[in-house]
């Protein structure tokens, strides 16, 4: 229920009311924080598998470069998050919308980079500034393509975004991918942090209310860490090395043109804009009790791929909106706009600040995995969730099988495409575009009175 001190039911519902600062203030590094990991967590991922991150012989330097890829993820986000909130013209639904590092594009990252260290980060963000670029292109036909992706369509796709993760999280857990092998890979020792971060983020998530509820993930990463700390796996020797203050690079690792990349960029920005569709739906029949307009869900998707693109020049990821925060407007019944510009400005500060970025990379990974297994195992759920809503007919149950069991025994068995091209490999073996393909030429070919 909505806390009526704040303002009136009727301040509430708009998005130009700004509460008292006092409550504005918290209620908006509530936003951030209810986000924080799920937006710094897809840069520590994608510097593992790029050879940069835990693991990696960057430790003896202080992980330079995946402290900064952090760094970039929190003053995009932002940045982007302010482009929703105040606008810029077109751009911009004026709404509280939390824009953060997507985790839809993670699944294709990941090949794109693999053991490629920074070498292969040139050819990443060019393809996230051109996909940012063809993101904010959607803004101008987001309505008339949203036929082509039905439920079935994009629950399938969700599934398989969460499907392709969770492997991801349980090596983390047992240790982080670079020390499959080794002798402390899968030991107790690392799975008792993890264990009690999963068990910490259930208790909390099902047996609280309010924003503890929503930030049960946070909270668990936080007793996970004490308890890593408690059993010497928490090392501050990288701390000092980091500054308090540093700007942004524009193109820090440089300007490579990968067609596999920007083809699985471009890909992915019609999920991800079909996201930033619902939640805006979403975020105004929660807080408004109204239906998003067309103007609304334009701004939004012009937002989340200019904010893709410039992220994408200073070696920020892809962005997208949040859509745990729209449960958390659902829940404070707050719809200002202005609230979550203070945690925008908030999130601005930190990514100037990579300390920050330092302190976050003293997270044992095992930590880390423990949270993201829960995380990623949510995404599955939030397919499932929207598979729902699918009529379960012989038609949509051969759509589905088609496209579920192609898609994801091309994921699990990648050698059998060994033959292929590298980019071939890349877009394939996520197993994201064949699951979309698929299921979006089946549902547009096959008629719709197939009998039962």
């Amino acid at each position: 229920m909505a806390d009526t001190s704040l303002g009136t039911p009727e301040q509430l519902r708009d998005p130009d009311y700004t509460p008292p600062l006092a409550k504005a203030i918290p209620l908006g590094i509530q936003h951030v924080l209810a986000m924080f990991v799920s937006n710094v967590t897809p840069a520590i991922i994608v510097a593992g598998a790029a050879g940069i991150g835990f693991g990696s012989d960057q430790g003896a330097l202080g992980f330079p470069d995946m402290t900064y890829m952090i760094q970039m993820s929190l003053l995009f986000a932002g940045i982007a998050t302010l482009l929703q909130t105040i606008g810029m013209g077109p751009v911009g639904a004026r709404l509280p919308i939390v824009q953060g590092t997507s985790f839809a594009f993670v699944p294709i990252m990941i090949p794109a980079v693999a053991g490629l260290g920074t070498a292969g980060l040139a050819g990443l963000m060019t393809g996230v500034m051109i996909g940012g670029l063809f993101h904010f292109c959607l803004g101008f036909v987001v309505g008339r393509i949203r036929y082509a992706l039905p439920p079935m369509v994009t629950g399938l796709i969700v599934l398989m975004i969460g499907l392709a993760l969770v492997k991801v999280g349980v090596q983390y857990a047992a240790g982080g991918v670079p020390l499959m092998g080794k002798p402390e890979f899968g030991s107790l020792a690392m799975w008792i942090p993890a264990l009690v971060v999963i068990v910490v983020t259930l208790a909390i998530k099902f047996f609280t209310r309010g924003f503890a509820a929503v930030a049960a993930v946070l909270i668990g990463i936080i007793a996970g860490y004490i308890v890593a700390l408690l059993m010497g796996q928490v090392s501050f020797s990288n701390l000092a090395r980091a500054s308090y203050f540093a700007p942004p690079i524009p193109f820090k690792w440089g300007f490579e043109f990968n067609f596999a990349i920007v083809l699985g960029m471009c890909f992915m920005a019609i999920v991800s804009a079909i996201e930033t569709v619902g939640d805006t739906s979403g975020i105004t029949k929660g807080g408004a009790g109204r239906e998003a307009t067309d103007k609304e869900i334009g701004g939004a998707t012009f937002a989340d791929g200019l904010g893709t693109a410039v992220a994408g020049v200073f070696g920020g990821l892809p962005n997208t909106s949040f859509s745990q925060n729209v449960g958390l407007i659902a829940m404070t019944g707050v719809m200002s706009r202005h609230v979550v510009t203070i945690g925008a400005l908030f999130l601005i500060i930190c990514g100037f600040i990579p300390k920050i970025g330092a302190i976050i990379n003293t997270v044992p990974i095992n930590v880390l995995g423990g949270g993201v297994i829960v995380m990623f195992g949510m995404v599955c759920a939030a397919g499932v969730n929207m598979l729902s809503d699918v009529n379960w007919n012989r038609r949509n149950m051969v759509i589905f099988a088609t496209a579920l069991s192609i898609s994801l025994g091309l994921q699990l068995v990648p050698e059998a495409l060994q033959h292929l091209g590298k980019t071939a490999q890349i877009l394939l073996t996520s197993g994201l575009l064949p699951a979309a393909v698929i299921s979006i030429v089946l549902n547009l070919l096959l008629p719709e009175n197939l009998d039962d």
